[in-house]
C-alpha cells in the first residue's frame, strides 16, 4: 500500500517536469518533515511504473538537510518501509548532512560520508556537487531541506547572503532534473516591517525569490481557528499552469488540475498521515 496520500498523488506520484523548481513552505507547528519523506518515498519507489527508466535505474535522489540529522531521516524512512541504506548502496540515494556543518567545528574542506565540511557556501556547493556525482539514475532530483537555516546560522566569514544562496541554488539546478526546496515562511520572517533585522530581510528575499521562480508551491500552515485534535494543519498546493507538451509528458499534466487547492492533514503519533478535504 502506497504511503502517498491519494489527494496528493497528482503532485507526488509523478516525476516533476525537467528543470522544475518546487518550493515547500512551512511554519512553526506545521513542519514539512512528513511531506519530504513521502516525496522521497514516491521518487525512490512509490511512483507509477511508467516513470521508471527502461534500464531499471529509475530516479536518483540527493537529500541535503540543514535542519535535521541523518538519523532523523533514516528513522522516518524506516517507519514508512523505505530503506534509504539499500537505495544508497544501489547508487540511487545520497543523504548530505548540512546540520553538522552549521554547528560543528570547521574542517579543511568538504567532509566525507555525506557531511559538509563547513557552512561556507563554496564548501556547501562542492559538497552537494560531489553528492550529485555519486548517484546513478536516468534523472536526479535534488531535495534541499531548510537551506534558509544557512542564513541564520552561518558565520560572518562564510559569505552567506540571500543573493549568494540564490546563485548557488541556480547553479545546482542546472545539474539536476528537478529541485525541491523547503523553506520557513513564518509571518515574522516574511512580512517586512520598520526596523526589520538584516536576517529578516535576507530571509524574506530568499523565500520570495524562490517562490516566484517555482513551478509549484506547497504551503503548510496551522489551522486559522487554532489547534484541533484530529487536524494537524492545512496544506495548500498551487501549480503554475504550463502548456509545454514536454513538461506535460514529464509528469504533471494531472497536477495542473491542482492549480490552487487546499486540504487538511493529520499526522498520527505513529507517523501515518491522512490528507482530506474539509468536511470529510
Amino acid at each position: 500500500m502506497s504511503k502517498v496520500p491519494p489527494l496528493l498523488e497528482p503532485l507526488l506520484g509523478r516525476l516533476p517536469p525537467e528543470a522544475a523548481l518546487v518550493v515547500v513552505t512551512s511554519v512553526l507547528g506545521a513542519s514539512a518533515n512528513w511531506l519530504v519523506l513521502r516525496w522521497v518515498y514516491a521518487l525512490l519507489g512509490g511512483r507509477r511504473r511508467e516513470d521508471e527508466g527502461e534500464d531499471g535505474d529509475g530516479v536518483a535522489v540527493v537529500l541535503v538537510s540543514f535542519m535535521r540529522d541523518e538519523a532523523f531521516w533514516r528513522e522516518g524512512g524506516a517507519r514508512m518501509g523505505l530503506d534509504l541504506d539499500a537505495h544508497a548502496r544501489a547508487g540511487r540515494f545520497v543523504l548530505v548532512d548540512g546540520l553538522s556543518a552549521l554547528f560543528a567545528p570547521r574542517s579543511a574542506g568538504p567532509g566525507g560520508g555525506g557531511v559538509l565540511g563547513s557552512a561556507g557556501l563554496d564548501d556547501v556547493r562542492r559538497g552537494i556537487e560531489d553528492a550529485l556525482g555519486g548517484v546513478r539514475g536516468r534523472a536526479t532530483v535534488l531535495v534541499v531541506d531548510q537551506v534558509d537555516a544557512l542564513l541564520a546560522a552561518a558565520g560572518p566569514g562564510d559569505g552567506v547572503t540571500s543573493l549568494a544562496v540564490q546563485n548557488m541554488l541556480l547553479s545546482l539546478r542546472e545539474r539536476v532534473h528537478a529541485t525541491i526546496l523547503t523553506l520557513a515562511a513564518d509571518d515574522a520572517l516574511l512580512h517586512g516591517r520598520r526596523g526589520a533585522t538584516r536576517l529578516e530581510r535576507e530571509h524574506a528575499a530568499l523565500v520570495l525569490s524562490q517562490a516566484h521562480a517555482a513551478r509549484a508551491v506547497v504551503g503548510l500552515r496551522m489551522l486559522d481557528t487554532g489547534a484541533a485534535r484530529d487536524v494537524s494543519g492545512v496544506v495548500r498546493v498551487a501549480v503554475r499552469a504550463d502548456d509545454d507538451d514536454d513538461a506535460r509528458r514529464g509528469g504533471w499534466a494531472a497536477a495542473d488540475a491542482m492549480a490552487d487547492v487546499e486540504y487538511l492533514y493529520h499526522v498520527a503519533g505513529d507517523g501515518a498521515v491522512r490528507v482530506f478535504e474539509r468536511g470529510a
